[in-house]
């Protein structure tokens, strides 16, 4: 097994009034080029927690400042060696706020909405990783319950995963 680093991260799906998801097409790694919900890493210096990762990022991204209250953890994601760079654990958080506007582009990337439809069928390019995982739990675990699993992206062109444990409500 690659001794790779171990990087800590939250992403957030954020809706607007019609049920439209935003994502953004990011401009830098990783990822570069794709469509995936907005978040970003832990300050892990500091002694941040996933929730307040969650509040600073949407503020940091998209200008809209949430509570810990707007967000449902409704998942952690353990991925080995994605894109043969890093390790990851994901913290994957749903927002009750619904956006009003679209948000200005930032260096990071340009945002969008998109509807589920869109998302699952392929009309846009997202990560494989969400295509074939994070969209899937989002659908199951989003309104309540939480899953936890872990992906092993280590195999090029192979990704598989293991449902841990689940808590439905």
């Amino acid at each position: 097994m690659a001794k790779l680093p171990f990087k800590i991260s939250v992403l957030i799906f954020f809706r607007n009034e019609r049920g439209e998801f935003l994502l953004m097409r990011r401009a830098k790694e990783p990822n570069m080029g794709c469509w995936s919900p907005i978040g970003g890493k832990l300050e892990m210096e500091d002694g941040e927690s996933p929730f307040e990762c969650a509040v600073r990022e949407t503020k940091e991204e998209i200008g809209v400042d949430v509570s810990e209250q707007d967000l449902h953890l409704f998942s952690m994601v353990s991925e080995r060696g994605y894109e043969g760079s890093a390790h990851w654990l994901m913290f994957l958080f749903d927002c009750s706020v619904p956006l009003k506007k679209l948000p200005d582009d930032i260096s990071e990337g340009a945002f969008s909405f998109f509807s589920l439809d869109d998302i699952k069928g392929g009309k846009i390019g997202i990560p494989e990783t969400d295509r074939k995982i994070l969209w899937g739990l989002w659908k199951r675990y989003s309104s309540g319950g939480m899953a936890v699993l872990r992906a092993d992206c280590s195999n090029a062109g192979r990704i598989s995963w293991t449902v841990e444990q689940t808590i439905s409500r």
